[in-house]
Formats: C-alpha cells, structure tokens, sequence
C-alpha cells in the first residue's frame, strides 16, 4: 500500500512542493547543469560542511534575507546596488540570482562554479560611484567584499544553527567559516577569519560605519513587503520573521528594530521546523544537492 502511494502521489507532491519553491524562490534554473561532469566534487564535495549547510532550504532562506537586511546598513555597499539595478523593486528575481550563484559554487562542478565567479567579478568591476555621504565606493573593494562575505557566511551558518535539528559542533561550525572563505576570496575578499567567533568579531568591526538612513529602510520594507502566493504565506512569514529572530541584539538596534522575546522566538523556530520538513524532504531526493551528490557518486560506480 505504500509502495503504492509512492508511486501515484509522490511525484505529485513533488511536483507542487517544487512550483511552491520557485514562486517563492524565483528561481528558475535547471538541474542538468548540476548532472554533469561526471565525478567532478566542485569547490568542495559532498563530504564538505558547506553542502551540509547550504541543503537546509529554510535556513538559506533565513540566513538570505537576514544578510541583505545587515548588509544594507553599510552605506557604500548599498549604494553599489541601490544606483546600479532595481533590486528593490525585482526582489525575487535578486533572490533568484542569489540563489543560483550559491547553487553554483556549492553544488556545481569547478567549470560551472568559476563561470558564476567570474561574471560576479566582471560586473563589479564597472560599478562605482558616490555614496550618499559623498564617500566614493566601488563595487569590487576588498573591504566591502569583506564585509558582504562575512554577513552573508554568518548568517547562513546562524540560521542553520538555529533551524537544524542536529547543529553543528564548535569544530565544524569553524570548518564552514574556512571553507567559504575560499568563496570570499575568489570575490576578492581578504583577511578572511578562520573560526567562527573571529568572523563574528570581524563583522562587529564595521559598526562605525553601518547607518541606517532612508535606503536601509525602503531596502528593508522592500523585504517585509515580498510578495508571495496566497499558498506560500504562511510558510514564508515564518521564514520572515525567524530572519529577524538571528540577527544579532547589536544589529537589530541599528535596523531600528526590538528582538521578540525568548519564548516567542522559540515557538516560531519550533513551526518553521514541523513546517520545512515536506519541502525538506523533496529537497533530500531531488534537489540540487541530491543531483550534485548522484554526479559525484556516479564516478565511483562506474569505477
């Protein structure tokens, strides 16, 4: 009877789970891509902390839209995005693009990954500019690369930690930190940290120069007004609010924002974790990290 019920309604269940994650996602890519080649590991493999924590889909929704809030506090990389694209107005096609450029250095093979790389690099070499406060910024600065690389890796990691049923150890936790910076450093960032305390010190660091002015604030009404199917809405104001609940007491007052309390925090962590785990479980058999896994694994077969 199972087997049965597999066979007719799994596809089929699949198949809506998946149309929900792509109107909420944007995202729009193909699998192939990830099929091939054949016994290539990527950037990192499957035995890498980064594809454990990058498959949770909940927690890289959480860890996404809580780095583009703390990231909009630092008014020369907004300003970088603000007067060169529409973000704030194509909100889920910037998800989507994230996503895929994540999807890519992750889950990809080394050629694909080092495309994904390489354009990011092209486009930010042409932008530049001046930033509200007359200060000049360009886009492929080490310092604000830095700066991004370091609230995006953080906030992935603390929302996984946060979301995951089994988090990691202190030992794995740095482990991750080391493995992106092979990322951030592509991108042309430096003086990367090396544990995960030292990236969380490193990102304090730049409090003197987070403000928060009206773009921080359109940027995040922008994220608190994302439109979502009547069907997703449940699920994604879950996901909304738990990327509130991980940012840091420090930030939180700089985006003019109260932390829920401890209870509170905990009930919704608890539903979004009941709630990720169909959507979870589609992921585990045939996402990109299952696709990613299979190509690699297909080598060893064929040995």
């Amino acid at each position: 009877m199972i087997s049965n019920f597999q066979q007719t309604f799994k596809p089929l269940l699949f198949e809506a789970i998946g149309k929900g994650l792509q109107n909420m996602t944007g995202a729009s890519s193909s699998l192939e891509e990830f099929k091939i080649p054949v016994g290539d590991p990527g950037l990192f493999g499957p035995q890498s902390v980064v594809w454990k924590v990058h498959a949770n889909f909940s927690a890289m929704m959480v860890g996404g839209l809580s780095s583009l809030m703390i990231q909009a506090l630092h008014p020369r990389a907004l300003a970088a995005v603000w007067d060169h694209s529409n973000f704030r107005h194509q909100l889920k096609a910037r998800l989507g693009r994230t996503a895929m450029f994540v999807a890519a250095t992750t889950y990809g093979g080394v050629d694909l990954a080092n495309q994904h790389i390489q354009r990011v690099n092209s486009i930010h070499a042409n932008i530049r500019g001046i930033d509200l406060n007359g200060q000049p910024y360009c886009a492929n600065d080490p310092h604000l690369i830095r700066w991004v690389h370091l609230v995006e890796t953080i906030s992935f990691l603390t929302a996984y930690q946060h979301l995951s049923l089994l988090p990691l150890s202190t030992a794995e936790c740095d482990r991750y930190i080391v493995e992106m910076n092979k990322v951030g450093e592509m991108l042309g960032a430096t003086n990367l940290p090396i544990t995960f305390n030292d990236a969380k010190n490193a990102m304090k660091q730049y409090e003197f120069e987070l403000v928060f002015d009206h773009r921080t604030r359109e940027t995040l009404q922008s994220i608190e007004s994302y439109s979502v199917e009547f069907t997703e809405k449940p699920f994604f104001d879950l996901i909304l609010r738990a990327s509130f609940d991980i940012i840091p007491s420090w930030l939180m007052q700089k985006l003019e924002k109260k932390s829920d309390v401890c209870l509170l925090i905990q009930a919704r962590r608890l539903s979004l974790q009941v709630a990720s785990q169909p959507v979870q479980w589609m992921l585990n058999e045939q996402g990109v990290s299952a696709v990613a896994r299979s190509r690699v694994n297909q080598y060893k077969r064929n040995e």
